[in-house]
């Protein structure tokens, strides 16, 4: 356990240091975004625009996550197990690209249509059985969405099935 938190805070001092405009804190074997992380942060927290917390065991993340880096163009979290995102993820007024793959939603994280700057959703290999096909559909910047391995009913299938502005992937492609 020690030697992931010393990872950590290596990762964590270079970010600060070199003035970095991304943090990368894949496979640190997280449970959660470690709260004295953004005491750290505080000072560079408005320059960082990508973070990685891929691979890790997160089952959360908190609101403060998204009010302390409002910034954040960029954000993984494939291989968590995440269920959902806190609301705060809708107020985010940068963010681009959200990658979900591999964690536990079983209910599409609906807050992420109030992203008018995303472009990009990934949630495969996720167990969602019903996408918000409309709200998506009404995303100004929304390119591409991934839902590829997910159990989707019928009802989503053929909704997605129908033209949309934005590429879709998802398993039941013929």
């Amino acid at each position: 356990m020690a030697e992931a938190v010393a990872n950590v805070a290596r990762r964590i001092n270079a970010t600060v240091e070199e003035g970095k405009d991304s943090l990368d804190l894949s496979n640190c074997k997280l449970i959660s975004f470690p709260d004295g992380v953004f005491k750290v942060l505080r000072s560079v927290s408005e320059n960082i625009r990508v973070i990685t917390l891929a691979d890790n065991e997160m089952k959360a993340l908190s609101s403060k996550f998204f009010s302390t880096f409002t910034q954040l163009r960029e954000l993984d979290l494939r291989g968590n197990v995440l269920t959902k995102l806190p609301d705060a993820v809708g107020e985010m007024e940068h963010l681009t690209s959200i990658d979900l793959s591999n964690n536990s939603f079983s209910i599409f994280p609906d807050k992420l249509t109030e992203i008018a700057t995303l472009e990009r959703i990934n949630l495969e290999g996720n167990s969602i059985t019903e996408i918000p096909v409309e709200k998506l559909s009404a995303m100004p910047a929304l390119k591409w969405l991934n839902v590829k391995s997910n159990p989707l009913d019928s009802n989503t299938q053929s909704a997605l099935q129908s033209p949309h502005n934005f590429d879709i992937l998802s398993t039941t492609e013929s």
